[in-house]
């Protein structure tokens, strides 16, 4: 088991979970998965534009940390998506769109939207040929399934949420230091209460340098070194 570090100190982000999610909804629901695809999703529609708050199903199948976090030994985490989906939209969870009129129904991209007011207003608009969705598939990257989280979730988990300005440096690092590395400098960060990607760059930058020790002792040695000298300065922020 993976121990989280807890929540960080200072300015966190929050989500907006409806309380009947938590009276109504979540006592109803049985399955694992259907549960970590509904709060995702929760989760992302929030992130969205407020004129754009729907989810395609190519987005969610190229969505590397939840299908991470579907990866728990009992299938597919592609077809665990599949199936969670189809759960949240028979209990009433999700509703589930088709957008790009014109084009053949089996063909057309899938969208979900809450089913809220709001999202049920969307659905009737597109059923009507009020409204049609356009795929955004262009933009999407294919993301493989992480062994461990990746930068930008260790970085959100640990640090905060992410800026745009931050995440080609992210990205960046993620491609020069080896994953471990990247999860042992966020856990050093962390136990210390730094949270600052300039201190866990320059924890990276120094094994880069003079070599990393991989066992227990050596990141313990680390973690206190780390915490001194030319690094008191990133610990005053």
């Amino acid at each position: 088991m993976q121990r989280f570090t807890g929540f960080p100190s200072g300015r966190l982000s929050f989500t907006a979970v409806p309380d009947v999610f938590f009276t109504e909804l979540l006592p109803q629901i049985d399955d694992l998965a259907e549960l970590k695809v509904s709060l995702h999703l929760i989760w992302l529609l929030h992130r969205k534009k407020p004129n754009a708050r729907w989810v395609s199903l190519a987005e969610l199948r190229q969505d590397g940390l939840l299908l991470s976090s579907l990866d728990c030994g009992h299938g597919d985490p592609a077809e665990e998506l599949e199936r969670a989906l189809h759960r949240a939209v028979e209990r009433g969870t999700l509703l589930e769109l088709h957008g790009a009129p014109g084009i053949e129904p089996a063909n057309r991209p899938t969208y979900y939207v809450l089913n809220s007011a709001k999202g049920r207003e969307l659905l009737e608009s597109v059923r009507t040929g009020a409204v049609g969705l356009v795929a955004e598939e262009k933009g999407l990257v294919d993301r493989p399934v992480p062994d461990r989280p990746g930068i930008f979730a260790l970085y959100e988990q640990n640090i905060g949420p992410l800026q745009p300005i931050i995440a080609d440096e992210l990205a960046a690092a993620e491609k020069e230091y080896p994953s471990q590395w990247l999860a042992d400098a966020f856990r050093i960060a962390a136990e210390n209460n730094v949270r600052n990607w300039r201190y866990i760059r320059a924890i990276l930058e120094r094994w880069h340098q003079q070599g990393k020790d991989s066992t227990e002792q050596g990141y313990e040695r680390d973690r206190k070194r780390f915490i001194s000298g030319e690094y008191e300065q990133y610990l005053r922020g």
